[in-house]
C-alpha cells in the first residue's frame, strides 16, 4: 500500500493540472466566443462598461483558480481524496455560469455565481492544506506556520456574504446604476487582492531558509 500511496501522489499533480487545463480552456473558449457575439460591447454606453466590467472580473476569477490550483500542485505533496478529481468539474460548472450571466441585465446572477466560485476556491485550497499538513513531505514549510482557525475564515466568509447579499438584491431590484458599478469595482479589488494574498504566499513557500549564522 505504500508504494500505491507514493505512486498517486507523484501522478496527481500532473492528472490534477491537465483536468483543470482543459476545463480552464473550455472556459477561456466560452468567454472568447461571447467576446465575438455581444456587438453592444463595442458600442460606447453604461451598459457596455458594466459587461466589460463582468469581462475583466470572470478573466480574472479564471486566472486565480488556476494559479491557486496551479501553486498548491507543484508546491506540496498530498494523497489526494476523490474528490481531488471532481472539484475541477463542479468549479468549471460555475465559471460556465458566470460566463453565461456575462450581462448587465444578469449582474445579480453574476455576482451570487462569483461568491459561490470564491467560496469553492477557498474551501478547495484548505482541504487541500489540511491534507498536505499531514504529510511528512511537506513539514519543512507547515512546522513554520500553526493550522488555520475559523475566525481566520471571517473576511473570506463575510465577502461571500456579500457577493451574494449585492448579487440578490441587484437581481431584486433590477439596478444597472452606480450600485452595480461599485458592485463590479468591489469585485474586481477583492480579485486582485486575493492575487496578491497568492503571491505573498507562493513567495513564502519557495523561498530558501537563512543561512544559517556563526
Amino acid at each position: 500500500m505504500h508504494v500505491i500511496r507514493e505512486r498517486v501522489k507523484a501522478h496527481f499533480p500532473s492528472v490534477l493540472l491537465t483536468l483543470l487545463s482543459i476545463v480552464q480552456a473550455l472556459a477561456l473558449e466560452l468567454l472568447w466566443a461571447h467576446l465575438h457575439e455581444a456587438e453592444y460591447l463595442y458600442a460606447w454606453s453604461w451598459f457596455a462598461l458594466l459587461a466589460w466590467g463582468q469581462i475583466v472580473g470572470t478573466l480574472a476569477a479564471l486566472i486565480l483558480i488556476w494559479v491557486v490550483y496551479a501553486g498548491n500542485a507543484m508546491r506540496f505533496r498530498w494523497v489526494p481524496s476523490i474528490g481531488d478529481s471532481v472539484v475541477p468539474f463542479a468549479i468549471g460548472l460555475l465559471e460556465f455560469m458566470m460566463i453565461d450571466a456575462l450581462s448587465p441585465n444578469h449582474l445579480g446572477y453574476w455576482l451570487i455565481y462569483l461568491g459561490i466560485v470564491y467560496a469553492a476556491m477557498v474551501w478547495t485550497s484548505q482541504a487541500t492544506m489540511r491534507r498536505a499538513r499531514q504529510d511528512p513531505d511537506n513539514q519543512v514549510y507547515f512546522n513554520q506556520m500553526p493550522p488555520a482557525q475559523i475566525r481566520d475564515f471571517i473576511p473570506e466568509m463575510t465577502l461571500v456574504a456579500a457577493f451574494a447579499g449585492v448579487g440578490l438584491y441587484i437581481l431584486l431590484d433590477q439596478n444597472t446604476g452606480w450600485l452595480a458599478m461599485l458592485a463590479l469595482i468591489f469585485s474586481n479589488g477583492i480579485l486582485l487582492w486575493r492575487f496578491y494574498g497568492t503571491a505573498v504566499f507562493w513567495n513564502n513557500s519557495v523561498r530558501e531558509d537563512d543561512p544559517p549564522t556563526n
